[in-house]
């Protein structure tokens, strides 16, 4: 059995992040990763696929972004290769999958497909993008019927001939559907709750404003309501090099079907929900309000006038559901959010839905932490630019959790 002082579970950014905070404090740590570094980067992300924040908000501690696009969004090769180069020296041990996390006497016993491991602190870094949630009605799907989500979906030319029915209109949702439009399949989208944004917005980038505004580092804990904010839809963003917006109007525009929620289903026949009007709605007051805010800041600095962006042009109702064989749609894809599977954590430390219980990351089992959460302490907690933040103040949590052991063993 292997024994260090700290124990980091994953090697993405946030394991990362949280290695490098910690041996800036000479703390004695391993970082268990079940494949390589950046793996989910690596292999769970689609091949066109770039970040939805512009390079220079690539900041980790004691890492930036240094290459010559600074407004541009890093390809996934791009992504890794900078993780990759982050990782450098840090006590990284691949293939080591997380099978059972226990409390021990003084600590932690951990084992995994590597071997055991002992630790008198851990930090979870698995990250908000854990495991793809896919609605329990898929089952009722025919066999025939391929379905992906944003995890295992890679190209076009991958999927069967016919058409495609996307479920969920965020970031992952609106930028699939329209690769597999522009591949010569039609689509049908059926939309849920999102975020609507514009990509630029009044001469910068829209997450700039937002940046400049405070709005990504608002503090959880400050929030009038944590639970609601944390509930809210992803943002409808795409990162793309000639910095263009993407929405439902413009995939509409190029011939996308535009339907609401999928309700239900039963065998090849898909129930639609009549809720679209309502949902566009929804997303277009979220743009107002957002805007509303980043609106002062934008007048102080002088920045060229611009007028929010219209409200969608009324969608034609849509169907109250699809017949899958009649319409020839051979492929669904469920891009409906992710899930945290902590099936390995053996501590009493999960709520209800199955999520760890923290304040700040930190658990209530002494020495136990959480890293890259959405809204962990700030709105931007699981962005490359976020966690950092993060990951500084909770290794000042462990380094004070493992002296107090120390003088206690003393």
């Amino acid at each position: 059995m292997r024994i260090s002082d700290a124990i980091i579970i994953g090697a993405g950014q946030a394991g990362l992040a949280m290695s490098h905070c910690l041996a800036a404090r000479g703390v004695e740590h391993l970082v268990l990763e079940r494949g390589r570094v950046a793996e989910r980067w690596r292999s769970e992300r689609w091949d066109s696929l770039r970040l939805l924040t512009p390079n220079w908000m690539s900041r980790l501690p004691g890492w930036s972004y240094r290459g010559p696009d600074p407004h541009g969004f890093m390809t996934m090769p791009e992504v890794v290769a900078y993780l990759d180069g982050y990782a450098a020296g840090a006590p990284v041990i691949p293939g080591a999958a997380v099978r059972a996390l226990h409390g021990d006497l003084g600590g932690f016993r951990l084992e995994t497909t590597a071997g055991s491991f002992a630790a008198r602190a851990v930090v979870v870094a698995t990250g908000q993008c854990d495991v793809p949630h896919i609605p329990a009605m898929a089952r009722d799907l025919p066999e025939a019927i391929r379905q992906v989500t944003p995890s295992t979906y890679r190209h076009p030319s991958l999927l069967p001939e016919g058409g495609a029915l996307v479920a969920g209109a965020s970031a992952s949702g609106i930028q699939i559907a329209e690769e597999i439009h522009r591949s010569g399949r039609p689509v049908t989208l059926a939309v849920g709750r999102h975020t609507r944004l514009p990509r630029r917005w009044r001469g910068s980038d829209i997450l700039d404003w937002m940046a400049r505004a405070g709005v990504l580092t608002d503090p959880t804990d400050r929030l009038r309501d944590p639970a609601l904010a944390q509930a809210q839809p992803s943002l409808q963003l795409v990162g793309r090099p000639d910095h263009a917006s993407l929405d439902l109007g413009t995939l509409r525009a190029a011939g996308v079907r535009i339907v609401g929620r999928v309700d239900g289903i039963d065998g090849g026949r898909v129930a639609l929900g009549d809720d679209l009007p309502q949902t566009i709605a929804a997303a277009q007051h979220r743009l107002d309000r957002l805007l509303a805010r980043l609106r002062p800041v934008a007048d102080a600095e002088g920045a060229p006038e611009e007028a929010t962006p219209a409200p969608l042009a009324s969608f034609a109702p849509g169907p109250p559901a699809i017949d899958l064989a009649a319409e020839g749609i051979h492929t669904v894809v469920w891009a409906t959010g992710f899930r945290r599977d902590y099936a390995w954590l053996r501590l009493p430390v999960l709520d209800a839905a199955g999520e760890i219980r923290h304040l700040g990351g930190v658990t209530p089992y002494p020495g136990l932490y959480v890293l890259g959460l959405r809204f962990l302490r700030r709105r931007n907690s699981n962005f490359l630019d976020g966690v950092g933040a993060d990951a500084e103040a909770l290794a000042q949590e462990v380094l004070a959790h493992l002296e107090i052991r120390g003088r206690a063993a003393a």
